[in-house]
């Protein structure tokens, strides 16, 4: 493990090299079977209730329905999730040329919101477990192997393809501590 500024960083991360590839995966991690949607803070649960009358028109209507039925995220303090449409799809996906695509980012790249979207699906396949010590980990799933393809071919590593959204969980001290560390990490591996 790695530690940076007393947070925990799985060994793997500074070498994996990762690019999402969503022609490939069509948005998959929006998508998972399961029914637990993504996980949110606590303090972004009124963001989610302030942005959703603006991101609601485009939602589909079988996601508006889920929505009124269950509302907008389940759980209680510090373990809410999104709510997921049919044990699956969380309810902000729309869906564009078949890929599962986030309503909040769209409304954002529109003009529409300030906030892009929760902070574990900007972060993702990064996963923070936060405790008295975070731990930072690479959560592996098969639906993103177009992007560890994409990422080897064009040569990305995960810790400059999540470089915006590490700053935003961690800020910019932080982020150049561990992005000096993946790069000093990368580079004992290469001299071996």
């Amino acid at each position: 493990m790695i530690e940076i500024q007393k947070t925990i960083v799985e060994d793997n991360i500074p070498k994996i090299r990762f690019a999402c590839n969503t022609s490939a995966c069509k948005g998959a991690c929006c998508t998972l079977a399961g029914g637990q949607g993504a996980p949110l803070l606590d303090e972004e649960l009124e963001r989610i209730e302030h942005s959703f009358p603006i991101i609601k028109s485009y939602l589909p209507q079988e996601h508006l329905d889920t929505i009124v039925q269950c509302g907008l995220f389940e759980g209680e303090p510090k373990a809410y999730t999104t709510m997921c449409f049919n044990n699956r799809a969380c309810v902000f996906v729309l869906y564009e040329e078949g890929i599962a695509r986030c309503a909040f980012e769209k409304a954002f790249f529109e003009g529409e919101l300030k906030w892009r979207k929760p902070l574990s699906c900007h972060l993702f396949p990064i996963r923070i477990d936060r405790g008295i010590t975070h731990r930072v980990r690479y959560e592996r799933i098969s639906e993103c192997d177009p992007a560890l393809d994409c990422g080897e071919h064009e040569n990305i590593y995960l810790s400059n393809f999540l470089k915006e959204p590490l700053l935003r969980a961690f800020g910019s001290t932080w982020y150049e501590d561990f992005q000096f560390t993946c790069d000093w990490k990368r580079k004992d591996t290469e001299a071996v």
